[in-house]
């Protein structure tokens, strides 16, 4: 039996309900896919990513197959376009971190070093989800505690034991001996 007349039987079981059929569907052709993907991103982690969740798509959009003769080639279409649209996606963050970096060097207040500057960074990932949100609005954005607890759903106590830890453990992680 030729490769499409097989897998157009498994496609028609598959949308009848049968796991199975789509189960051997996945194991006919995921070796391929994948090695495609890989050849395609360069990335062999991010290409069996992509292979998981074009299968995942195939499976919720079998209904949508036209032809059930051509799945491979169907498949491999929306391999191709998940591939593209996970390049254009990385290829906008990228711009967006270069122009972040950008900004962050021109605001940057005069005097700070780009290393002080990515060692105050590191140091404000060492604190709790809640103690970053309290300093970034207290201390680096000027927020009264009152706005900040308002704005975080917190009480004002707990916005203010969350500032004097977070400043703690950032003079710490600073070296700052005050």
């Amino acid at each position: 039996m030729e490769t499409g007349a097989a897998d157009a039987a498994l496609v028609r079981a598959a949308r009848g309900g049968s796991d199975a059929a789509f189960g051997v569907l996945v194991n006919r052709h995921q070796q391929a896919l994948r090695g495609f993907l890989r050849r395609v991103c360069r990335d062999p982690a991010l290409a069996d990513d992509l292979a998981q969740e074009v299968f995942v798509a195939a499976w919720t959009r079998l209904g949508q197959l036209r032809d059930t003769d051509a799945f491979r080639s169907w498949l491999f279409a929306m391999a191709w376009h998940q591939a593209a649209q996970t390049a254009r996606a990385a290829g906008r963050r990228k711009a967006r971190e270069a122009e972040w970096d950008r900004t962050e060097d021109q605001t940057r207040p005069e005097g700070i070093s780009r290393e002080d500057s990515m060692a105050l960074n590191d140091a404000m990932d060492s604190l709790t989800p809640d103690q970053r949100a309290c300093v970034a609005l207290c201390l680096a954005g000027g927020w009264s505690h009152n706005d900040a607890a308002e704005a975080l759903s917190m009480p004002v106590g707990t916005v203010k034991s969350h500032i004097a830890r977070g400043r703690a453990r950032l003079a710490e992680a600073l070296g700052d001996e005050r």
